[in-house]
């Protein structure tokens, strides 16, 4: 059974806001660096990962395409640090997010299209689905929290609180 299907909003900072940072250039201070060769977008995101002597980590992370329409089974979040996912494949991908909290506010669960050029930054303890590529693989740049101690709190969605995420709806 399924409590709803969300609406697929699309991504904007003020959206996006109670959850964490939009990094894009659309709209953004800029300044230009290396003889005026460069544009600097700077500090686009608040990165928070050195809690309990974490420190930044940059991966790369590859992620198959989910078959749509999807119905979602958890949320993770982690506590001790923020997480921020940049595309580099210049392709849309899909986010669903709640407040942070003990546990999700369900009623307050947003779902989210990108435009293929923006990327995320989810705030410290924000509930989210894990990355979500349509249609075919994907990869992205990571920057989060490499340390020790527990970083990664699940929540499972069962009954009435399951939802369905369904481009095709839009």
């Amino acid at each position: 059974m399924h409590r709803s299907i969300l609406p697929l909003l699309p991504l904007t900072a003020e959206a996006f806001a109670p959850f964490g940072d939009v990094i894009e250039t659309e709209g953004r201070h800029h300044f230009p660096i290396n003889a005026g060769k460069v544009q600097r977008f700077h500090d686009l995101a608040d990165v928070d990962v050195l809690e309990a002597q974490g420190k930044p980590g940059i991966s790369l992370f590859v992620a198959e395409p989910y078959p749509m329409p999807l119905d979602l089974a958890c949320l993770e979040r982690h506590p001790l640090s923020s997480q921020a996912f940049i595309p580099l494949d210049d392709r849309p991908f899909l986010l669903v997010v709640a407040p942070a909290g003990e546990q999700p506010s369900l009623q307050n669960i947003r779902a989210f299209v990108t435009d293929g050029r923006q990327g995320v930054n989810y705030r410290r303890g924000v509930w989210h689905h894990v990355l979500i590529a349509v249609g075919q693989r994907q990869t992205f740049a990571v920057v989060d929290r490499i340390g020790q101690g527990p970083n990664c709190d699940l929540f499972e969605l069962v009954g009435e609180d399951r939802c369905r995420i369904d481009p095709a709806a839009r």
